[in-house]
């Protein structure tokens, strides 16, 4: 549109000849109403004691002038002195779209509410639904709407990534301005000014914006999420502008003489619709004809009708394989595909039979789903392969930065970063795919109904006699499936389920039966001893029982028997429960620690919120120092003194280390136990020390284990520099046997290395709580291991071990296959009472 005044004056000749001026009264009422949004708006943040500020104000005032300016010169261009039905409803798009922009203005001096700028935009964008519909109704389709409603489509993306673009990166203001770069690019390449041929996906992707826009304005996402979400809505903005762009300069010749031939530039992008009589939202228009003028030839349309074929095909197969994608890793085989998947049938049935835009709507909702699907399936399979379990949307998702850490720390800053852009890179290129092939599929279904339905007849059938028969290619895999609903269906059952847990989990946390037992009280049978609880890094069941690594560690146990006895100490042993399994080891801690069954992050969360009374506490208000020792910290925790309240903290940073790391392990066992005793155990004239010690020697990957060496040699740990290490190389991960074997080792020497400390520490007054976290990863324990870890408590004094003379436990450090499973939620009560503390009477 050309600049104009807020209300146009057109000359126009009355019948007795006279000229005479029209007043466009829409632009002057619009910005009235701006005017009056804004007030509105400053007396609704007022009531939270900022108000609209200033700046706010200008920018408001300044965007309802130009927006409506722009509207009357509209007018004046395309000589029409009213507006359409259609056009008055987005008009009010666009008086919405200058209140965002006063409450983004403000965002930058003080807070604003969120939700009701998240609420503006979200009006403006189903009113962008609204106005399409009206102007076919009323069939008053215009090029002037058209154009219309893509400004105002521009301007509000454009408003919406300024305000993302403060959370998420200044990056994101690539959406908003990409449409006004389009514009820019027109004065010195004219070929770029010439009408764009229909496209619906053009305006699938305009919305896609504003809506991603704005999902991510709401704060409703974790920062990765929300930042994943905004470089899909680019990559969708750059593959619609790649595409016109590529088909203007494909088509130059005839672009440069209909942009010569038309003076006023038209609206192109995918912001926008094309500069045509039939423009409108929701028209259809034709493509043009080739430049020569005339037909193609049989050789070309040959050529088009194979091209043709191969994206039908290519749809087929990609809406089939994302529907039978199995979710569980052992039935990732080419059988495991080999299923009639139901949803693809009642689709392409629905597709067939219904109108033009319903179809259209379906496919841009399936599209999507089907690659959120996916998703969800390649999650649920990673978890299994990790943790044993499915994927728990609500609990899992804040695991993405601590699976990045623990990658970075694994394999180098480097190729963790070419790991999370190809992650990123693939779940948006399935997401486009996905949508392509659901609108390709629809389609094509719907222009060949006679022969879609008879096909979906005959599957139907299939799908029926094959269900009614429970046949499978594979074990627990029907052929006739319904697996994507299934994961669907079980991703909410999962979340409404979390969010019941949580009131249950709350009520768990307030019955704490120790929460008030008075100080001396406490403990009294463990008074003027060290207590150091020891968590052996994935040391579960597997490694003591049944594998073929079983062997060595079952001989480090009973080596360390005799050591230990050397030295005076002996031990008893049982097996916990834990939390969890294969990784997530603060779950762990936290369980045992406090009482209650944490076996999540979202748990895990709360917990941490509460004044649950833990080991910790009771040792520090029974007189002990109290520490934490985790040596793979490379940062502040503030839970351990938040919620644990340990006097010190230990972690990477601060116990002196100068040697190497050892993969994800930032130093080896043997430092972080001569670290302790040198930062602790050997202070003259302490009090006992409590202190729980996380090592991390035996972590996967297990490709780099250290040596164990003299004591007195350790000093800062430089030695490790020059002392060979125990090195996997080549293609480790591929071959499980050399994982397994591997992980055997880690954990000898783990066992090893806390043996020969107690024996070299010599503290008579010594009792040692030595546990596994979790069992290790599924392709060393298997996929239906039980969540067991051995437990055993070592003490020099026998008065110690006779206290837990109840528990069952068998003497050793070998828990005997038949020897007791207790909840890992329930050591602290029992671990409590053994050792004389006593619950205040009520």
């Amino acid at each position: 549109m050309k600049p104009s005044t807020l209300y146009d004056v057109s000359p126009e000749t009355t019948s007795h000849g006279r000229m005479m001026r029209t007043v466009h009264a829409a632009p002057l009422t619009a910005l009235i109403a701006g005017v009056l949004l804004l007030a509105g708006l400053a007396v609704t943040v007022g009531h939270s004691g900022v108000g609209l500020s200033p700046a706010a104000w200008a920018v408001g005032v300044t965007c309802g002038v130009i927006t409506n300016a722009a509207l009357a010169g509209g007018l004046a261009y395309y000589r029409t002195d009213r507006l359409g039905p259609a056009d008055w409803v987005t008009l009010v798009r666009a008086t919405l779209a200058v209140g965002v922009a006063a409450l983004v203005a403000d965002s930058f001096g003080d807070s604003v509410p969120v939700t009701l700028l998240v609420s503006l935009a979200a009006l403006a964008l189903v009113l962008d639904a609204v106005d399409g519909w009206v102007a076919r109704r009323t069939r008053t389709t215009a090029t002037l709407g058209a154009r219309f409603d893509a400004e105002v489509d521009a301007f509000l993306i454009l408003v919406l990534s300024v305000y993302v673009a403060r959370s998420a990166g200044a990056w994101v203001l690539t959406i908003g301005l990409a449409r006004y770069a389009f514009l820019a690019a027109e004065w010195p390449m004219p070929w770029m000014r010439a009408p764009l041929p229909p496209r619906f996906w053009r305006k699938t992707v305009a919305a896609a914006q504003g809506v991603f826009l704005t999902v991510a304005a709401s704060h409703l996402l974790s920062r990765t999420a929300t930042q994943t979400l905004v470089i899909v809505a680019l990559a969708l903005l750059a593959e619609s502008f790649g595409r016109d762009v590529w088909w203007l300069w494909t088509n130059r010749r005839g672009a440069l003489t209909a942009a010569v031939a038309d003076t006023e530039p038209p609206v192109a992008g995918p912001v926008a619709t094309p500069a045509a009589p039939d423009a409108r939202r929701g028209s259809r228009g034709a493509a043009p004809e080739p430049e020569s003028g005339r037909a193609p030839g049989p050789r070309r349309r040959t050529v088009r009708r194979g091209i043709a074929l191969a994206l039908t095909i290519l749809a087929v197969v990609v809406v089939w394989a994302a529907l039978v994608s199995p979710d569980q890793p052992s039935d990732l085989s080419v059988s495991g595909f080999l299923r009639i998947p139901l949803e693809g049938l009642v689709l392409v049935a629905l597709a067939s039979v219904l109108p033009v835009i319903p179809r259209r709507i379906l496919a841009g909702i399936v599209g999507p789903l089907l690659a959120l699907v996916v998703v969800f399936k390649v999650l649920d399979i990673g978890f299994i392969d990790t943790f044993n379990r499915r994927f728990d949307l609500l609990s899992d998702k804040s695991y993405a930065g601590t699976g990045i850490e623990t990658l970075r720390a694994s394999i180098g800053r480097t190729n963790t970063n070419l790991v999370v852009a190809g992650i990123i890179v693939g779940v948006v290129a399935l997401f486009i795919l996905t949508t392509f092939s659901a609108f390709r599929l629809t389609r094509v279904a719907a222009a060949n109904r006679r022969w879609t339905l008879r096909i979906v007849a005959g599957l139907g059938a299939v799908w029926a006699l094959f269900w009614v028969f429970g046949a499978q290619l594979i074990s627990q895999t029907p052929i006739a499936s319904t697996l994507s609903a299934s994961v669907l269906v079980n991703e909410v059952s999962a979340v409404r389920a979390d969010i019941r847990d949580q009131a249950v989990f709350a009520k768990e946390i307030k019955h704490d039966a120790f929460r008030n037992t008075p100080a001396n009280q406490l403990l009294t049978g463990l008074r003027g001893k060290d207590v150091l609880l020891v968590f052996v890094e994935a040391y579960g069941q597997q490694a003591v029982q049944g594998r073929q690594f079983s062997p060595e560690v079952d001989a480090v146990l009973s080596k360390g028997d005799k050591q230990l006895a050397s030295a005076g100490f002996s031990a008893r042993s049982g097996f916990l429960d834990s939390a969890t399994y294969g990784g997530i080891s603060w779950l762990a801690h936290s369980t045992l620690q406090s009482g209650v069954w944490v076996n999540s992050q979202r748990r895990y969360n709360d917990l941490m919120n509460t004044n649950r009374f833990t080991l910790s506490d009771a040792f520090k208000e029974a007189g002990w120092r109290t520490v934490d020792d985790v040596p793979s910290n490379d940062y502040y925790w503030p839970q351990g003194t938040s919620f644990y309240h340990y006097d010190k903290l230990y972690s990477r940073l601060n116990v002196g280390y100068k040697g190497p790391t050892f993969t994800y392990a930032s130093m080896p066992d043997q430092y972080t136990y001569a670290a302790l005793q040198r930062l602790e155990l050997s202070k003259p004239h302490r009090r006992p020390l409590f202190a729980e010690v996380d090592t991390v020697s035996s972590h996967m990957p297990w490709n780099r284990i250290p040596q164990q060496i003299p004591w007195s040699e350790v000093g800062n740990g430089s030695i490790y520099n020059r002392i060979p290490m125990d090195h996997e190389t080549g293609a480790f991960w591929s071959n499980p046997t050399r994982v397994q074997a591997a992980y055997g080792r880690s954990i000898v020497y783990s066992l090893s290395t806390l043996f020969s400390f107690v024996k070299h520490d010599d503290d008579k007054n010594l009792v040692m709580i030595m546990l596994g976290d979790h069992q290790p990863l599924p392709i060393v324990s298997g996929h239906h291991s039980n969540h067991d870890v051995p437990i055993s408590i070592i003490a020099h004094d026998p008065a110690v071990l006779k206290q837990i003379g109840s528990w069952g436990w068998n003497a050793g450090l070998q828990p005997r296959s038949n020897a007791p499973v207790w909840p890992m939620s329930s050591f602290r009560n029992n671990f409590l009472s053994a050792f004389d503390s006593h619950p205040p009477a009520k």
